[in-house]
């Protein structure tokens, strides 16, 4: 113990009695450590924003668009022609097994007048359950019932940014807002979700009850006719099945003939969001992996600058081995100086790797996570690099013969 003592004190005084040349040594080290942390902190944030995303669409979520018109030869795109009707919702729910939960919709945007406040807003009729599909909560009041679908009653449930713009701090519960100059009773506010994957405000939106909005709201729609159907799978695994046997539904109940397209496109919105998941964490292990690099260069910074230290103490070796000291002692205080610099710069990279993080947050906007793992990761890989690279230095040191070291001028 006291020998090793003894080499940590003298490994620790060269170091400081070479202070220059201990900082440029650690001098790449630090940007390596905060490169790394840095990049690592950008794509996790990423990832969770992301996760964060994904958990506020509903989980196992299925999207039915309906299809798309033709005129003149022109395709004008999914959703321009009204082939999904209520009929088609209540079909999924009763007869595909790996459905859970089934919610049509009707939407559209209205302006929304409360006292001398307005807001324009999306306006979407819907049943009692779109909060099962959506996994969305209710603060404050109630959702739309069954008895509120088949009496058509004016009754609406907002969303948070709504209930902000119309309402400040008043409590909204109870209050009559005008949705297209037809009164509305405020009974429920949403949970809060947050922006989606395309930058939309999801909380930017009231709903209503699906008949209601038929006959009142959206009198342009036919008869029964939806503008889209939320459909919940069972499981994340029951998702392909869910999907398959929503889209043999209703090719049957469109009439669809062999080899005929679909009037419907369906959707697998988490599977989408997943994937989009996958790709930023694919980017954030690339970051990591580039800003590692730095990492590495460092440590042949280390190596060359132990290099120079052996050279310039060859003297100093050779007396320390006249006086008794073993190879290995001289092995253990220049990889004890290389691990030093290295955790000396590993400490320095954290914080310039927070800092750094931080000041990406803050001029971009963009979200950042500091992980103690990556934190943790960043620093025993600079140590790492401290050994690997201090290993041939000390090995030279010690391999000098003590006569040839004490006649090195």
């Amino acid at each position: 113990m006291i020998a090793i003592s003894s080499i940590i004190n003298i490994a620790v005084r060269s170091l400081i009695n070479n202070a220059m040349r201990s900082f440029l040594a650690i001098l790449g080290i630090i940007i390596g450590v905060g490169a790394v942390v840095t990049m690592i902190a950008i794509g996790q944030g990423a990832r969770e924003k992301i996760s964060t995303q994904i958990s506020s669409i509903g989980s196992n979520l299925i999207l039915i668009l309906p299809g798309a018109t033709t005129q003149g030869g022109i395709r004008m795109g999914t959703g321009t022609q009204q082939t999904l009707t209520m009929a088609d919702a209540e079909a999924i729910a009763k007869e595909c097994s790996n459905v859970s939960a089934v919610a049509p919709v009707i939407s559209g945007t209205a302006q929304v007048v409360f006292g001398n406040q307005n807001w324009s807003t999306a306006v979407l009729g819907t049943t009692p359950e779109m909060t099962t599909v959506r996994d969305w909560e209710i603060v404050s009041g109630r959702f739309i019932t069954e008895q509120d679908v088949r009496s058509g009653t004016k009754v609406a449930v907002i969303g948070q940014t709504v209930s902000e713009k119309l309402f400040g701090d008043l409590e909204p519960i109870g209050k009559l807002i005008r949705i297209k100059k037809i009164p509305f009773e405020v009974v429920g506010v949403l949970g809060k979700k947050g922006q989606s994957l395309t930058g939309q405000d999801q909380d930017d939106i009231i709903y209503v009850p699906i008949t209601t909005a038929q006959r009142t709201l959206f009198g342009n729609i036919l008869p029964g006719r939806v503008r889209l159907i939320y459909a919940k799978a069972q499981s994340m695994e029951s998702i392909p099945l869910a999907t398959d046997e929503i889209k043999s539904l209703l090719r049957q109940r469109h009439r669809i003939g062999q080899g005929q397209e679909d009037d419907f496109t369906v959707m697998d919105l988490t599977q989408m969001l997943k994937t989009a998941e996958e790709s930023t964490r694919t980017m954030s292990i690339l970051l990591g992996a580039i800003a590692s690099v730095s990492l590495i260069v460092g440590g042949i910074g280390i190596m060359n600058i132990m290099l120079v230290s052996v050279t310039e103490r060859t003297r100093e070796i050779g007396i320390r081995m006249a006086v008794g000291a073993k190879p290995k002692d001289i092995r253990m205080q220049f990889l004890i100086e290389s691990v030093f610099l290295t955790m000396i710069g590993g400490i320095f990279g954290l914080l310039l790797g927070i800092a750094g993080s931080l000041i990406v947050s803050n001029l971009m906007q963009w979200p950042v996570s500091i992980s103690p793992f990556s934190a943790f990761i960043a620093f025993s890989f600079s140590a790492f690099v401290g050994i690997f690279f201090g290993f041939y230095p000390a090995y030279k040191a010690s391999m000098l013969n003590p006569i040839d070291a004490l006649r090195y001028e």
